[in-house]
Parts: structure tokens; C-alpha cells; sequence
């Protein structure tokens, strides 16, 4: 009898939970679209997900599979950040070869494109089931609009961690949408929720509460992590969703996305302007980009000579305006304290 293919992917430690969901998603989706097997290896990563039966696929080891695919990694070396100096940034989009897999193979790869599993969105809805017990409903008021955001290591990195500015842009455009809205954050990281955002009411909850938050809001403004999107994508009651448009470099980029398979359809992006955008605007928008662009004739490329001298420069002060401006920020904050 003739065994089915199998496409499986390595959850990988250090990885964290949104980029293993979209690994699992991804890898369960290209199988169920061929009527292949699939497999999870490593799969206890995925046991902190006890808010979910997770089917993890067949049990199979690494040395079941004599073929790997790493899915296309495209970098380009720009000066607005230490990172993508040394590492360059990534700007990937889809890898159509995934998406023609015929074999057995272990599939690597950030794997985050819609156009691999968009299609399948009632089924992931069934994959990332919600168990009841755990399904908290009690922040998806009419007008409650939830932000989250994005803490821990971003906080150090100036072209990640989102300014002030992109928040209190987000929230007078849901504002727009109802006068009466009230807002409300869901963050893993509270001090710096409450250092960028004091005025609003800042929550951590376990990670069921967290994402189950998340998922059941009407309103939602995102962060550039991938923690909230299956929440987002697989919400039944969410009507609008604003994310910053360039995703992970919002803060720093002149037109380039880091990356382009963070674009989703069902997204509306906010510029450094306040400007709002659909995704269909982005990606035409992006497809110019591409055909002008000086980075995008040098993909791969790293700086050297002046060019590289130049960036550094650029990028040491970066990252000490970053910091002289929440300097100052905290030294407002503690005169305000005092005369208080």
C-alpha cells in the first residue's frame, strides 16, 4: 500500500509562541491542501497552548525525512539600525515552492505569507479551537477597543518598539470609528505598556487570558509581533484591526516592508503620518517601491567603504536620540511626581 506523503515542520526553542503557530499552521495547511500527512516535531513547545487540543500530526522523528526545504530569505543591508547593519533586515515574501511540494520533506522557514493558508481559515478555526472553559468573553463590549502591546526585548531596540505616537494615532482613528470608545492594553511587558501609554489601562493576564482577549475584542490595534495575529485571524467578533504599516520596521522604513508576508487583507496599516491604508494599497504600493528602490538592487548585498561608516554613524544615533527622548519623558515625569 502507497504511504502519503508527509510535510512536517521543527518548532524550534527560542522561537516564540506567534512564529511556532504560524510554523504549525503553515506546515498543517500545505499538507491538508495535497490531502498529505503532516507532522510537528518538537511538538511540547507547544504544550503551553493548554487552552487547546492541538492535533500535533504524525509522531515522527528528524531522521524520518531525507528531504529539507528552507523557505527563500531575502536581506537588505540599511543603515537605520545596528541589526540590519550586521544581519540586514528581512523583507521576504511568499516562496511559491512551498506551495508545490510534492514529497515527504521537513519544511523551515518564518512561514508567515497568507497565501499559504489563507484559504484554509474555517479549518484553522477548528486547529486553534478555543476550549470553553477558557474562552474569556468578558473584555468584547461594543466599544472596547484592545491594544497590544509588544514589550520585553523590543524596548531596547529603537526600530522596533513602537513610538507613542503610532498608539495615540490608532486610537483617534478608533475613535473615529466610535465616539464612545474606551481602550484597554493586553501586554506581556506592563512597565513599558505603562511608560508609553499611561493613560490607558494596562493589563498581563495567563496566556489564555491573553489571547482569548485578543481573539473575542471588537477593536483591536496591534503591535509588530506575531503574538495577536491568529487571535485576530481567527476572531468571530472583531470588525477592525489597525497594525503599523511596514511592520517591523514602522519606525525606520523610507518603503520597505520587514516583512511583506506580514501584509493580510483583513488589516488596515497606519503610517508614521497617521495616514491609514488598506492591504491591497500596501502591496501595490511596495510593487513601486520594489522598481526604484536602490536596496532591492542589492538584495543580499552588505555595506562596505563609506557606505558602512555612514550607517553606523546613522545608526549610534538612532539610538541615542531613542534614548534621550524617554530620558527626558522620565525626567518630566518625576518633576511631575514632585510637585504633585
Amino acid at each position: 500500500m502507497e504511504t502519503k506523503p508527509v510535510i512536517a515542520t521543527e518548532l524550534l526553542k527560542g522561537q516564540g509562541l506567534g512564529n511556532q503557530l504560524f510554523c504549525y499552521v503553515t506546515t498543517r495547511a500545505l499538507a491538508h491542501a495535497r490531502g498529505y500527512g503532516f507532522s510537528i516535531l518538537n511538538r511540547e513547545l507547544l504544550d503551553c497552548m493548554y487552552f487547546m487540543d492541538i492535533d500535533c500530526g504524525l509522531d515522527m522523528g528528524k531522521d524520518s525525512f531525507a528531504e529539507e526545504y528552507h523557505e527563500k530569505e531575502d536581506r537588505i543591508y540599511v543603515g537605520n539600525s545596528r541589526h540590519d547593519i550586521e544581519h540586514g533586515c528581512y523583507i521576504t515574501g511568499a516562496d511559491n515552492a512551498l506551495r508545490a511540494l510534492d514529497r515527504t520533506t521537513l519544511l523551515y522557514g518564518n512561514m508567515q505569507d497568507e497565501s499559504y493558508f489563507g484559504k484554509y481559515k474555517k479549518e484553522i478555526k477548528t486547529w486553534l479551537k478555543v476550549k470553553p472553559e477558557y474562552d474569556c468573553m468578558d473584555y468584547s463590549r461594543e466599544n472596547l477597543c484592545i491594544i497590544n502591546i509588544r514589550g520585553g526585548e523590543y524596548t531596547s531596540s529603537p526600530e522596533l518598539f513602537l513610538r507613542r505616537r503610532y498608539w495615540l494615532d490608532a486610537m483617534k482613528i478608533m475613535r473615529q470609528k466610535r465616539p464612545d470608545m474606551e481602550f484597554m492594553t493586553v501586554t506581556d511587558d506592563l512597565a513599558a505598556a505603562r511608560r508609553i501609554l499611561p493613560e490607558v489601562e494596562a493589563h498581563h493576564f495567563d496566556l489564555a487570558g491573553d489571547y482569548t482577549i485578543i481573539k473575542n475584542t471588537r477593536y483591536l490595534i496591534l503591535s509588530n509581533s506575531t503574538f495577536a495575529f491568529f487571535p485576530a485571524f481567527t476572531s468571530d467578533t472583531v470588525q477592525y484591526v489597525i497594525a503599523p504599516k511596514y511592520w517591523a520596521r514602522h519606525n525606520v522604513s523610507d518603503g520597505y516592508w520587514a516583512s511583506e508576508q506580514n501584509i493580510y487583507r483583513e488589516f488596515a496599516y497606519l503610517d508614521r503620518k497617521g495616514k491609514i491604508f488598506t492591504a491591497e494599497a500596501c502591496r501595490k504600493e511596495l510593487d513601486r517601491y520594489k522598481q526604484t528602490s536602490p536596496y532591492y538592487k542589492r538584495i543580499g548585498q552588505r555595506l562596505d567603504g563609506a557606505a558602512l561608516a555612514a550607517a553606523k554613524a546613522r545608526s549610534r544615533w538612532l539610538v541615542y536620540r531613542d534614548l534621550s527622548v524617554r530620558a527626558l519623558r522620565s525626567a518630566r515625569r518625576r518633576l511631575k511626581n514632585a510637585a504633585g
